[in-house]
C-alpha cells in the first residue's frame, strides 16, 4: 500500500469499531469525506457505500465503493477493507483501496490504515499526485485520525477539535504577520535615550525568534496534529486477505 498510517489510542475496541464504521459518525472526524452513506444490499454481501467530498465550495466529487468487515479473529484483531472508484471527471483519485486493522495493545488500541489509489489524467495526474494530492492525503489521514483520538481520549468533538485547529492556525499567523511587520518597521522608529541600543538589539531578536516558534511549536493537546501518528510502518506490513474478495465497484 502506497500510504500508511498509524495512531494509539486509549479507548475501547467496541467504541473505536462503532465510530469507524458507522458512516454518520464516520464523516464527522474524517477529513476526506464530506458525506458517506450506506447504500441497499443483499444480506452475506459486501456493504456498498457511497461517499462525497467537497473540494472547493462550489465543487462536490462524489464515487461508490464497496467493504467488508472481519470483527472476530483468532488473535483479537479487527479489520475492514475497502475498494473504491469515483467517475466524476473532475476527481484525481479514479480509484483504489485499502484497509483498517485494530490490533488491541494494552490499555488502548493501535488503529492503522494502508491504501493506494490510481490518480487519472495521464502524465499531468501523475504529477499532480506526486507533489500535491498524495502529502495532502497523508497529512490529511493523519489529522483526522488525531481527531478520532482526541474525541475518543478526551470527549473533544471532532466540531470542537476543527475549531480549535483553526483558533490555533489564525493565531499563530497573526504572530507570523506581526512579527514581519515588526521587523520592517522597527528601523524607522528612530528609538532614542539610554536604552535605546538595548532596545535596537532585543527587539529585532524576539520578533525573529517568535516567528519559528509560531511555526514549530507543537499544538495545544486539544488541538489534532498529524504529527502524532506514524506514517511509516514499524514492519513490514500486508494487505488482509479479505480486501482480495472485493472488486472494485464502476
Amino acid at each position: 500500500m502506497g500510504l500508511y498510517i498509524e495512531a494509539r489510542i486509549r479507548a475501547d475496541l467496541d467504541e473505536l469499531w462503532a465510530r469507524t464504521q458507522d458512516p454518520a459518525q464516520h464523516q464527522r472526524w474524517d477529513l476526506r469525506f464530506t458525506e458517506i452513506r450506506h447504500l441497499p444490499c443483499v444480506e452475506g454481501e459486501p456493504q456498498r457505500f457511497r461517499y462525497a467530498t467537497r473540494v472547493l465550495p462550489f465543487l462536490t466529487v462524489t464515487g461508490t465503493g464497496v467493504s467488508a468487515g472481519e470483527k472476530e479473529r483468532p488473535d483479537g484483531t479487527r479489520t475492514s477493507a475497502l475498494r473504491f472508484s469515483s467517475p466524476h471527471p473532475l476527481s484525481l483519485l479514479a480509484e483504489g483501496s485499502g484497509y483498517w486493522r485494530y490490533v488491541p495493545d494494552g490499555d488502548g488500541v493501535r488503529f492503522l490504515t494502508g491504501y493506494d489509489y490510481r490518480p487519472r489524467w495521464g502524465a499531468f495526474g501523475a504529477l499532480a499526485d506526486r507533489l500535491l494530492l498524495r502529502p495532502f492525503m497523508r497529512w490529511a489521514t493523519a489529522w483526522s485520525f488525531d481527531r478520532l483520538r482526541l474525541w475518543l481520549e478526551h470527549g473533544v468533538t471532532p466540531e470542537r477539535a476543527l475549531r480549535n485547529w483553526l483558533t490555533e492556525l489564525f493565531v499563530r499567523a497573526l504572530v507570523i504577520i506581526a512579527a514581519c511587520r515588526g521587523l520592517g518597521v522597527e528601523p524607522a522608529l528612530g528609538l532614542s535615550g539610554p536604552l535605546a541600543p538595548a532596545a535596537a538589539y532585543t527587539c529585532p531578536l524576539l520578533l525573529t525568534v517568535a516567528i519559528p516558534l509560531a511555526l514549530f511549536t507543537s499544538p495545544l493537546s486539544r488541538t489534532p496534529a498529524a504529527r502524532r501518528c506514524l506514517r511509516r510502518p514499524p514492519t513490514r506490513v500486508r494487505a488482509p486477505r479479505v480486501l482480495r474478495t472485493l472488486e472494485t465497484p464502476r
